[in-house]
């Protein structure tokens, strides 16, 4: 079940949110990909816990094909963690609650 403060990014709403949150955390991933069904619930959780404090969004990249170009997504799921507009954090694969929770702090 997807979270209600979980928000879906595309190619023309990108950038004015990654501009406006405080704090953000992207999922980069696709409907085919094994490891992103896995990191679903994950990031869903992260989303409800941290609603009001971190803005949590996915880009499918099959939709979404220019941000992923510009980010160089060549690996799926890849997350970012963008501060004030700033990229801070990358990582490919797939991530535990635990890390992440830890990497948003």
């Amino acid at each position: 079940m997807a979270s209600q403060h979980l928000l879906t990014l595309t190619d023309s709403s990108f950038a004015e949110t990654v501009a406006k949150a405080p704090v953000l955390l992207v999922d980069f991933w696709a409907p085919w990909c094994g490891p992103c069904k896995m990191l679903g619930p994950i990031i869903d959780e992260i989303a409800e816990e941290l609603a009001g404090k971190v803005t949590v969004a996915k880009v499918n990249v099959d939709d979404a094909p220019a941000i992923a170009a510009e980010h160089r997504i060549s690996a799926i799921p890849t997350l970012m963690i963008f501060r004030n507009g700033q990229l801070v954090e990358r990582s490919t694969g797939l991530a535990s609650k635990a890390a992440l929770l830890a990497k948003l702090q």
